[in-house]
């Protein structure tokens, strides 16, 4: 439910203004970033443990409560508050724009390759869903030294997949004997798809002890016949962005790789526009608003 006026935004870059008397770790001047979550409990045991993201206090970055009772404007604003806990410096010479979408989605696929120890070279994995989530599931994964197929559900994005993104392969998953061929020889499978789809194609393409991870937030109930992981060992599964500990890892990771989203960077008076054309799946792979850049008056 959404309470206005309401700022959204939640993968932001910008230079710090002002710090708090207990803060430590920043300065006035710095370069850092900030990603969904503003604040927690920090007393539970994700947060205790470092994986605050799956505290049930989180404050998310706007559409929220912060702790001084004033409702949390995302990235947007002109300006935004956020506990030292969850920010993060941008690695020098890492371009704001390029890191932006790194705090949502880039941290969304290591998290889950570093949790379920998936991070070493050699492994076989395929990336369903080929947006802003699954650009960077192949970039990443190539970086660790996968080998990455993309499945999606028709051809056109195949040249994007190949040429564009680096992947090894292409597959299509209305092509019956094409997924036979790939039968029981997947490592993992990260599935950015956020509308309802049968899992039973996918689940026959992990090898024994497979993991299928569920990033895409679907509210209708997903549906498969228990022989399909049973028979294989296999896990369905789920992740949800990554800690703060991880999305530092990330952005060393993604620097020492050169890796970088691919974006399109527009200004504030651009909006409208971009909201029709993200209706209409015309974007690769992320819009990035210049909001210092633009005139808000």
């Amino acid at each position: 439910m959404s309470n206005y006026p309401m700022v959204p935004g939640h993968e932001v870059v910008g230079e710090v203004v002002e710090v708090g008397s207990e803060v430590t770790k920043f300065k006035v001047g710095d370069i850092v970033g900030a990603g969904c979550i503003v604040g927690s409990c920090k007393h539970c045991q994700p947060c205790k443990s470092d994986n605050e993201q799956y505290c049930n206090k989180k404050i998310w970055s706007y559409n929220d409560v912060y702790t001084d009772q004033k409702p949390t404007q995302g990235g947007f604003a002109e300006a935004m508050v956020v506990d030292q806990k969850f920010v993060v410096h941008i690695p020098e010479g890492m371009g704001a724009e390029q890191a932006a979408p790194l705090l949502c989605a880039g941290v969304t696929i290591y998290s889950p390759l570093k949790h379920f120890g998936l991070m070493q070279s050699g492994l076989k994995g395929a990336i369903l869903g080929l947006g802003g989530v699954g650009h960077m599931g192949v970039k990443i994964a190539k970086a660790m030294g996968h080998h990455v197929t993309v499945v999606s559900s028709s051809e056109k994005k195949r040249e994007e997949a190949l040429d564009h993104l680096g992947a090894d392969d292409y597959l299509v998953s209305s092509d019956a004997d094409k997924m036979q061929e790939q039968f029981d020889s997947y490592d993992y499978i990260i599935d950015t798809i956020p509308v309802f789809h049968p899992l039973e194609p996918y689940l026959s393409l992990l090898k024994l002890d497979g993991k299928l991870i569920l990033m895409g937030v679907i509210n209708t109930p997903l549906q498969f016949v228990s022989p399909m992981v049973m028979l294989g060992r296999k896990c369905i599964t789920g992740s949800f962005i990554g800690s703060m500990k991880e999305t530092e890892e990330m952005l060393q990771f993604c620097k020492e790789k050169n890796l970088s989203s691919t974006i399109e960077t527009v200004k504030m008076d651009y909006i409208n526009t971009a909201l029709e054309r993200l209706e209409k799946n015309d974007v690769r792979y992320r819009f990035v608003v210049d909001v210092a850049g633009s005139k808000l008056t």
